[in-house]
C-alpha cells in the first residue's frame, strides 16, 4: 500500500470512495453517521486538494483509503483544555478519514494512522488531533489503540443531522 498526497486527478475517485463509504454506512450500522451527499463529498476532497492536506492510500492503482489533514480544527475545540498549550501550526487535525468498505479489517486504517503520526513528527507537528461521533466504537477503539488520549465530548453543531455528541482525542508527538 502506498498513501501520498491526494491531486486533483484524484479527486473524482476519492468521491467515489465517499459515495461506496456512504451506500455501504446506508445497508449496516453507520457508526459516523455520514451521509451520502451530505458528508463527506467531493467538496471535501475538492476542498482537501485545493489546501494540500488530502491524502490517498492506494494499492493497485486503487484508491482504498483517505484522509484530510489541516491545522485549522472546529470550532468546538476551543471548548477544550487540551492540556497542552499549541497553537495552531503545532497540531494537524484530521478529518475524513475513510477506508473503502471492501478492504475494512485488512489494517488499512491502522497504517493510514500510523503514517499520519509519522508525517506529523517529520513536519515537527507537536500533536494530532481528531474528534469522533460518540457511537463510532469501531474508530474510537482503533484511536485508543494507537495511543490517542481521550480529552472531552463537545457539540460541534451537527445536531440537525442527530449527530449532537463528539469525542475529541489528541495523540502528542
Amino acid at each position: 500500500m502506498q498513501i501520498r498526497k491526494g491531486t486533483t486527478e484524484d479527486i473524482e475517485a476519492v468521491s467515489a470512495l465517499y459515495d461506496d463509504v456512504n451506500d455501504y454506512l446506508e445497508s449496516h450500522t453507520n457508526f459516523p453517521g455520514w451521509r451520502k451527499g451530505i458528508y463527506p463529498a467531493r467538496e471535501d476532497a475538492a476542498l482537501g486538494v485545493s489546501e494540500g492536506g488530502l491524502f490517498v492510500a492506494a494499492m493497485d492503482g486503487r484508491i482504498v483509503g483517505t484522509f484530510i489533514l489541516r491545522h485549522q480544527p472546529e470550532a468546538g475545540y476551543a471548548l477544550v483544555d487540551w492540556q497542552s498549550h499549541l497553537d495552531e501550526q503545532q497540531v494537524l487535525v484530521l478529518y475524513t478519514f475513510a477506508v473503502h468498505p471492501q478492504y475494512l479489517h485488512q489494517g488499512i486504517g491502522k497504517k493510514m494512522l500510523e503514517y499520519i503520526l509519522a508525517h506529523a513528527a517529520q513536519a515537527q507537528v507537536r500533536a494530532i488531533r481528531l474528534d469522533v461521533y460518540e457511537k463510532n466504537v469501531p474508530a474510537i477503539r482503533l484511536y485508543e489503540k494507537l495511543g490517542f488520549q481521550y480529552m472531552d465530548t463537545v457539540d460541534l453543531g451537527y445536531g440537525m443531522y442527530g449527530l449532537d455528541r463528539f469525542r475529541l482525542y489528541q495523540r502528542l508527538i
